[in-house]
């Protein structure tokens, strides 16, 4: 089967496909209470994603309007800044993906324990097969991703819809909301709140790299990012209440995740299906992050910035095999990375590669302002400069929250900041070895 043939997926596949690669549950919002406590945990949680996801969701609305290409941010980036910003782009969210990725096996074990305690001394060989089953339901091609995605997330969302009620036949909504503040939140703590928050709300730009399979992309990804921002932030919204209004210890939740809520609201039973859940959210996260990361190294390779194998497509499936199976060895060594370590590298790196995206579009309306966007964002270059300063300032304030830390979030932003730099190292050596222009 040629690219030329590939099936394509429709609105509701994209919708559980973008709710996975953003979000993919709750799951991993269980310390922001430990962070923001009683009265900003709320405030946070609602205002964050205003000021972070809102303007990269315009951004990225208008610029797949313009370009609905494979390759999706790293072709908007190169078209407007040129090969070299391309570069950068494509080879930071190439990293910070391996480093994502590595956490989602890990997860599943985690959740996994709770059914079997003993899981953790095979947890290596079952991030294996979990790696390596997902390479595989990737190489067989995007529909069949859809698909999975659409079981997974019945997975995800059903026992939260069954916490809810739970709740509300448990009377958890009778306590007063507390005043909401973040004033009280020391500034260590206020930027590891931002990050957790802005780690479960990233990833809106990665849905566009196989923007070349979806039927009508303009349309579908408008209707579709609409749709998945709106689920995400309700699921998120409903559950931090349900913890909050609940009584359950902070540290506690913490430590011991959304399967402890679970029975500390409904019993055993309720904590096995959030945890069957959490394993099924690890599984749809992955499956639909790969799908998206590899499309990059493909297209990278066609410009001839990354190794000419990497173009080549499967046979049967017309998938980039050979980038899928690259992204599964490296995740395969790196399964070993904890929760939040990886959180701050992942939001450190990728704020990066948004900034540009930002750039892009302003230098694109400037450049080529006649082009046809079906759709634009209704401001004026002056309006999207200030637009795009909020979430610079959200980035900003959870960067500074990590440097004054003494803890354990500092030498991962140490080390974000290191994997930003070996951008111009490989650019410098790519240059030397193909002609290649900025």
């Amino acid at each position: 089967m040629s690219a030329k043939t590939i099936k394509k997926i429709r609105p509701l596949q994209l919708v559980v496909i973008i709710f996975f690669t953003v979000s993919g549950g709750p799951y991993g919002l269980e310390s922001l209470l430990s962070y923001a406590g009683q009265h900003g945990a709320l405030l946070l949680l609602l205002i964050t994603p205003l000021l972070w996801d809102v303007p990269a969701i315009l951004a990225v609305s208008e610029l797949n309007s313009m370009m609905p290409i494979e390759g999706g941010y790293y072709q908007w980036v190169k078209n407007a800044l040129g090969s070299r910003w391309g570069f950068y782009e494509g080879w930071w969210t190439w990293l910070y993906t391996f480093i994502d990725l590595a956490i989602y096996p890990v997860m599943f074990v985690q959740y996994a324990a709770f059914f079997f305690p003993d899981i953790n001394n095979y947890k290596e060989a079952i991030c294996l097969v979990i790696v390596w089953a997902s390479a595989f339901l990737n190489i067989s091609g995007i529909v069949q991703v859809g698909r999975t995605a659409l079981i997974l997330s019945a997975a995800v969302l059903g026992p939260f819809l069954v916490l809810l009620v739970a709740a509300i036949f448990h009377h958890t909504f009778r306590t007063p909301l507390p005043s909401p503040s973040i004033s009280h939140i020391p500034f260590p703590s206020l930027g590891l709140a931002l990050y957790t928050v802005m780690w479960n709300c990233l990833g809106w730009d990665s849905v566009t790299t196989y923007a070349g399979e979806v039927e009508n992309p303009v349309k579908s990804y408008l209707i579709s990012v609409a749709s998945a921002f709106v689920l995400v932030i309700g699921v998120y919204f409903v559950v931090i209440l349900i913890a909050q209004q609940s009584g359950i210890n902070a540290t506690k939740l913490s430590d011991q995740r959304f399967p402890v809520l679970g029975e500390f609201i409904g019993g055993h039973w309720l904590g096995a299906l959030i945890a069957f859940g959490g394993m099924a959210s690890a599984l749809g996260i992955y499956t639909a992050v790969l799908l998206s990361i590899s499309r990059i190294p493909k297209v990278m390779a066609d410009d001839k910035l990354l190794p000419r194998k990497l173009h080549q497509l499967h046979p049967r499936f017309g998938t980039p095999y050979l980038s899928i199976i690259i992204c599964s060895l490296v995740v395969s060594v790196l399964v070993l990375l904890s929760f939040d370590e990886l959180l701050v590298i992942d939001v450190t790196v990728y704020g990066a590669g948004l900034f540009l995206e930002y750039i892009s579009l302003i230098w694109l309306r400037m450049r080529d302002p006649d082009v046809h966007r079906p759709f634009k964002i209704p401001l004026n270059n002056a309006g999207l400069c200030l637009l795009f300063l909020i979430p610079i300032a959200v980035y900003a304030v959870a960067l500074c929250g990590m440097f004054s830390s003494t803890g354990i979030a500092l030498l991962p932003a140490l080390f974000a900041i290191g994997i930003l730099l070996t951008a111009e190292v490989i650019w410098q050596i790519i240059k030397r070895t193909r002609p290649v222009s900025d």
